[in-house]
């Protein structure tokens, strides 16, 4: 079981790697490569590329960002051991070498993972980049003062549960071993086939000791990447980035990295990112978001303008909205009434409450429609899009409730297309036809978090959503069914809260797995063998349309993120 105050860092820090991804990505803009407008369409290097966001860059500090794959923007300054796959679709889903010379040499049992670093490799300022670095830059991020990042070196490494970093402890890590400059060493509690996924967190990128400066270090972290800090104001709300001369592609074959400087501008509203993208004026047309979709009114109309619709990339991100149940609240710890509810969706309604089927995609498995995560298509309950309400109340029957019955939905109040009342409104029409009075308990963002996230005041029946921290089965099925992973006195993820020794027992089994297509196809048959149970009720997965600058070229949207890939873009 995760430590509560581990699980209490995920809750704020998935929110953000969510927001980043947005939400957390298969094929790019309708071309599935944006040229650009006029002129010459093949990518070149120079000019200046702008990003305009809503949320703030806040803790650019890789021991603080929680951030899938590496991140957009921190991973053009952020290297690590490895990288995602910098191609658009499902080839983006695969993970790729970026420090070391390979994804990693497991051990028999997956316990002992070794890299070796390839050589060339510099920091901003020229001096060299060691494996030091890099067990220095993890064993930082486990300092008190630095949290924020992914939890699972706390859980994964031998020793690892109570370290509290550097600062406090001199001694290190040691589980983290570093023979020699090139060489890096990682001994696990348990067999973790997945490992290569984790080392692109940036909790792997390298950090120069001698110029740590602790929680200041975020003002101007040491560069790895194709691009070094000259300005962050704010917290990251106005980033500066230009070129690290000391970058090169002889090391590095996965940035492209062709403008001399990035402008990262945040706190916009997002009518106005979209406005300012859409018109692309001066500097606007060499401008991208990281984190702002197109609504539904707003594609509507951009859907109208030919000029306007080819410049808008579509993705995909392994990411689901769902019903949970709570099994201990009645009447949902009667499996015939889950059962039920699940025949009586209406997923087109579902659908178009949040925002038509350009923006979702109807679900009817807990793990994303996507191959990396090994999505096996299944319908245990099959309704068709609007529902079988006969089938619903012959199984009502069958619980003992042929005269009907009034339920809770609990979600939240925000304007999320997701959880928000837009979704609980088509899910309360849908039961009615079966014969189920739902009420609705609208919960403002912060309250609707902690219960939902409380084995003790959880509902019995709520909107919920899950994003992938990498794209795979492990990061999705494990945190919400994984019984060993229940929280009692903290933000507990297992909402079903599932306990069944079988399944825990296959999710060990599958991460001793090092064959990560094999991997999936377990993860795949275990999303079914759940699904059987009635926990949750698959709602949709999100669809993110983005709109460009007239004068971007080169999109990349891969199915890892679901959005554009910053260090692919050109301006010229």
């Amino acid at each position: 079981m995760r430590q509560p105050s581990v699980i209490a860092r995920r809750v704020a820090a998935v929110s953000v790697s969510l927001v980043l991804a947005a939400g957390a990505a298969a094929c790019g803009p309708d071309d599935n490569d944006a040229k650009g407008s006029g002129g010459d369409s093949t990518p070149h290097k120079g000019g200046t590329l702008t990003v305009l966001n809503s949320d703030p860059q806040q803790d650019f500090d890789p021991a603080r960002l929680y951030t899938s794959g590496g991140g957009n923007v921190p991973s053009l300054v952020f290297r690590t051991l490895t990288t995602r796959n910098r191609e658009s679709g499902e080839a983006g889903a695969e993970v790729v070498p970026d420090l070391a010379t390979d994804t990693g040499r497991p051990s028999k049992d997956a316990t002992v993972w070794t890299y070796t670093l390839k050589t060339g490799l510099k920091y901003e300022d020229g001096t060299a980049i060691t494996s030091a670095d890099i067990k220095y830059g993890i064993e930082r991020s486990f300092a008190p003062e630095l949290s924020g990042g992914a939890p699972y070196l706390r859980d994964w490494l031998v020793g690892a549960a109570d370290y509290q970093g550097p600062y406090k402890d001199k001694g290190g890590l040691d589980a983290i071993e570093t023979p020699d400059d090139r060489t890096i060493v990682f001994h696990l509690n348990k067999p973790e086939g997945e490992f290569p996924y984790l080392a692109t967190q940036t909790q792997f990128t390298p950090v120069p000791k001698a110029q740590d400066t602790g929680t200041k270090y975020e003002e101007h972290p040491i560069s790895s990447g194709p691009y070094k800090v000259v300005k962050n104001e704010n917290d990251g709300e106005h980033l500066v980035l230009e070129r690290n001369t000391y970058w090169s592609t002889s090391t590095d074959a996965e940035r492209k990295a062709y403008p001399d400087k990035v402008d990262v501008r945040s706190g916009l509203d997002s009518s106005v990112i979209n406005q300012r993208l859409s018109a692309s004026q001066g500097a606007d047309s060499t401008a991208v978001t990281t984190d702002t979709n197109l609504g539904p009114a707003e594609l509507a109309k951009v859907t109208g303008d030919k000029e306007l619709a080819a410049r808008v990339g579509t993705g995909h991100f392994g990411y689901t909205n769902y019903i949970a149940f709570n099994p201990t609240v009645k009447p949902f710890d009667n499996v015939k009434v889950r059962q039920a509810i699940s025949y009586a969706i209406d997923r087109s309604s579902v659908v178009n409450a949040a925002g038509g089927s350009s923006l979702a995609e109807a679900a009817t498995t807990f793990l994303p429609n996507q191959k990396s995560f090994g999505y096996e298509p299944y319908d245990l309950f099959p309704a068709g899009d609007a529902g079988d309400a006969a089938k619903a109340k012959e199984l009502l029957k069958e619980a003992g409730y042929a005269n009907g019955l009034t339920i809770t939905l609990t979600h939240s109040n925000s304007k999320d297309f997701e959880t928000s009342p837009e979704i609980a409104t088509a899910v309360q029409d849908a039961l009615k036809k079966a014969g189920i009075t739902v009420k609705l308990r609208g919960l403002e963002e912060n309250d609707y978090k902690d219960k939902i996230h409380s084995v003790k005041a959880e509902p019995g029946f709520f909107l919920a959503h899950w994003g992938a921290d990498w794209p795979s089965g492990g990061p999705f099925l494990a945190p919400i069914f994984d019984g060993r992973q229940i929280v009692k006195d903290g933000a507990n993820f297992n909402t079903g809260l599932l306990n069944d020794k079988s399944v825990n027992a296959e999710i060990d089994s599958i991460n001793k797995l090092t064959d990560l297509d094999a991997a999936a196809k377990r993860w795949g048959a275990l999303d079914k063998k759940i699904g059987e149970q009635a926990l949750t009720v698959p709602l949709f997965h999100p669809v993110y349309k983005r709109l460009v600058g007239q004068d971007i070229k080169n999109v990349v949207i891969s199915d890892w993120t679901g959005v554009l890939d910053i260090s692919q873009v050109a301006v010229k």
